[in-house]
This record gives structure tokens, C-alpha cells and sequence, in this order.
């Protein structure tokens, strides 16, 4: 490439940060609302599947992954449509669904109202954020790399940044709420504000959207008919690779996610104790995504992301073996803050990999297809496996041989992008 190849006038540079508005604004709705379940999953349970036990729990968990299961549906629809009709179309129709979903859970009557009902209209509604989620990830990625000319991983890197926001709105709402009201309070009204906050996002971040024109790369190519096809019969390989990649930056994210109710369960802290080390990984991830984007951009993204995933898979094991021998709030802030640098450093430069894996004709089927299919089954159904690993075996550092068994798999679909694929 030519010197001046890389060259980027400044209308190009205001283009690119642009995009990092409208992209951040939806990512922020969907990983708030979603991290936001998450932390008030004990409220919830209470809300919507009153009693105790196991099973009530497992319900709840199930009720969260429910979103994960359509995520794939929503990646072949949405990601196929992107693919034809472009990312600014994509990312419009994304947030107008997140927002009737989260908009849905806010107005959502109890089951001591509507009994049976609310359980089924509230998965009615994760169905919807799902399908929504499940166009997000590749349509917003796209439309950050293929915005920016130069820099590419550090406008990718927002991806994460934003979700650092969310992590921190969220767990710092659901702590102010869980420490300052009271049970009652907290299960009848509480944690409807919580989520109503989410809706100040949605239209915002609608309008900006829709203000966007197209990315110039998707307007240079030439749009295929079936580009879902395309993918799964030309570049599968890819597919899997990228599906593997995606393991250790999901279950980082929603293993923060699940430790609030571990807590409370299993080391009888009280409901806030995890919120604090959220917040302070949420503040982590913000910060210092952007920065590992921009050390990406200079040394390839497989450079930082196989040393990321080494220490995950030694640290998994005795992050949980610390927390269950020293059970308090400062042993779990400390917890959560390594997982916050392992989930910065590993995921910040992932969106740029997989962007550059995928040709352009096919790349938001690609990328959605597997984000959604990973998040799925290493995120989404993660907190359930793990309650239910820990109900069954009552081990209580198995979460933590959980979280080092996927970065290893993560570890080898990295290496395998790097030497099979030529990706740096």
C-alpha cells in the first residue's frame, strides 16, 4: 500500500467519528438493557417467578437466555438485510426493536397481576430485544470499519467502549437502587426505573442513524443476491473460526453479569456486593478499550488477544478459588477488575479481526451470524450453566474452570485466524 493510500482528509475523519456516535447510542441500549437484566436477575425472580428454590432461579436464567437463543435469527434476517440493503438501514431497524422490547419490559405488570401471562409477555419481549441484538454486533462493526480509513481497530474498539459504558450504567443504577430502596419498593416499582432509563437512548440514537448516508466500502461493492448462502458456502471456514474467536469476550462480559446473584447465593454477601467491581470493570472497559484499539492498529489485533487469553485460562481457577476462601466485597471487587482488563484487552481489538476476516459482500452475515451464535452459547446460556454447575456439583470454583476451558478455545481459534488465515 502507497503512503498515500493511507492518507484521510478531515471530512473523512468528522465521517468516522460520526459513526462511532450513531453506533455507540444503539450498542449502549442493547448491552445496557441486556447487562441491566443480569444485575436485577434476584429482583426479577421475585417479580416475575415468585418463590424460592432452584427452579425459580433457573427460570429466570432461562428467561435472560431466551435472548440469546433468537440472537441467530436475528443475525440471518438482519444481517442478510444488510448485506443487500445496507448498514444504515440495518442499524435503524436494530434500534427500533431494541426499544419496543425494552419498552414492553417497563409497563410489564407482575405475576401477582397477570400470573402466568407476565412470564410469557416478558419473553415475548427478550424475543424481540433478540432478534435485535442479533443484527447489532456486525451491522454497527461494519459500519465503524467501513467508515474510517485509517485506524480501523481504534474506531472498532467503541464497540467495546460503549459496552464498558453500559456495564457501568447498569451496575451503578442497580446498586443505587438495591442500597437505597427497599425490598418492596425495589420489586414493585424500582426496577421498572431502572430499565425506563434505557428508553432515553432509543430515540436519540434512532435519529442519529438515520441522519447517516451508507459506509463507502458497502456502496463500492456490489451487493450479492444471497449473501447468507455465500457465507456458509465459500467461507465457512471463516465462519467457525470467528463463531470460536468470540468465546472468551462473551463469557467475560456475562461472567461479571452472573456474579452478583453467585454472591448473594453462595457466599451470602449482601446484594450489592458485586455492583462495585462492575463498575469499576465497566469504567475499565470505557477507558482503556479505545487505547488497546489504537496499540492494535499499530501491532496487529492477534498480538494482544493471544497473550489475553493465555492469562485468562491460568487465572480462571484462582480467581474463584480467592473469592470462595476469602468471601467479601473487596476479594469480589478485585475479581471482577482482573476479568474487566482480561474482557478489555481480548475484546477491544476483536470487532477489527473479525471485520477484516469477512469480505465485504458478506461481512455483516459474517460477523452477525457469528457474534450471535457465540453469544448465544458462550454468553447468553452462561449464567444458567453456571448455576446449574454449581447447584449439581456444589463446587463452587467451577465457574472458574468454565471461564478458562472457553478462553482456550478462544486461544486456539485465534491462533488458528492467525496462522491459517494470515490475520495479524
Amino acid at each position: 500500500m502507497s503512503p498515500t493510500a493511507t492518507l484521510e482528509s478531515a471530512a473523512e475523519r468528522a465521517r468516522a467519528r460520526k459513526a462511532v456516535v450513531a453506533a455507540s447510542l444503539g450498542n449502549a441500549l442493547e448491552w445496557y438493557d441486556i447487562v441491566l437484566f443480569g444485575f436485577m436477575a434476584s429482583t426479577i425472580t421475585a417479580v416475575f417467578y415468585p418463590g424460592e428454590g432452584l427452579a425459580n432461579t433457573l427460570m429466570t436464567w432461562a428467561t435472560f437466555a431466551i435472548t440469546f437463543v433468537v440472537r441467530p435469527l436475528g443475525a440471518v434476517l438482519i444481517g442478510n438485510y444488510a448485506d443487500r440493503h445496507g448498514r444504515k438501514a440495518a442499524l435503524s431497524l436494530t434500534i427500533l426493536l431494541m426499544t419496543l422490547g425494552v419498552f414492553i419490559i417497563v409497563v410489564l405488570p407482575g405475576a401477582n397481576t397477570l400470573g402466568v401471562s407476565a412470564a410469557v409477555i416478558l419473553a415475548i419481549a427478550r424475543i424481540i430485544q433478540g432478534i435485535s441484538a442479533g443484527g447489532e454486533f456486525g451491522s454497527a462493526t461494519a459500519f465503524l470499519t467501513e467508515n474510517a480509513k485509517r485506524g480501523k481497530a481504534f474506531y472498532a474498539s467503541w464497540q467495546v467502549a460503549t459496552q464498558g459504558v453500559a456495564m457501568f450504567m447498569a451496575a451503578g443504577i442497580a446498586w443505587l437502587l438495591t442500597s437505597t430502596l427497599s425490598t418492596e419498593a425495589l420489586h414493585s416499582w424500582g426496577w421498572r426505573i431502572a430499565f425506563a432509563l434505557g428508553l432515553l437512548i432509543g430515540p436519540v440514537g434512532w435519529y442519529i442513524r438515520s441522519k447517516m448516508t451508507d459506509t463507502p466500502e458497502f456502496e463500492a461493492a456490489t451487493p450479492l443476491e444471497r449473501p447468507v448462502a455465500t457465507l456458509f458456502g465459500t467461507h465457512f471456514g471463516r465462519l467457525i473460526t470467528a463463531f470460536a474467536i468470540i468465546a472468551m469476550a462473551t463469557i467475560s462480559v456475562y461472567l461479571i453479569t452472573y456474579l452478583p446473584q453467585y454472591a448473594v447465593q453462595n457466599l451470602e454477601l449482601p446484594a450489592w456486593a458485586a455492583f462495585p467491581g462492575a463498575v469499576v470493570a465497566g469504567v475499565i472497559t470505557l477507558i482503556g478499550s479505545p487505547f488497546v484499539g489504537m496499540l492494535a492498529d499499530r501491532v496487529g489485533p492477534t498480538t494482544i488477544m493471544i497473550p489475553a487469553a493465555i492469562a485468562g485460562i491460568l487465572a480462571g481457577w484462582p480467581i474463584f478459588w480467592l473469592l470462595t476462601n476469602n468471601p467479601s466485597i473487596a476479594v469480589l471487587t478485585i475479581c471482577e477488575v482482573i476479568v474487566g482488563i482480561f474482557m478489555c484487552f481480548y475484546f477491544a481489538p476483536m470487532p477489527a479481526l473479525l471485520s477484516d476476516f469477512f469480505p465485504v459482500e458478506v461481512r455483516g452475515s459474517g460477523m452477525t451470524i457469528a457474534y450471535s451464535f457465540g453469544v448465544a452459547i458462550f454468553g447468553g446460556f452462561a449464567p444458567l450453566i453456571l448455576s446449574w454447575l454449581v447447584g449439581v456439583t456444589q463446587v463452587l470454583t467451577v465457574p472458574g474452570f468454565y471461564y478458562s476451558v472457553l478462553c482456550l478455545f478462544s486461544l486456539i481459534a485465534v491462533v488458528t485466524a492467525r496462522k491459517v488465515y494470515a490475520q495479524r
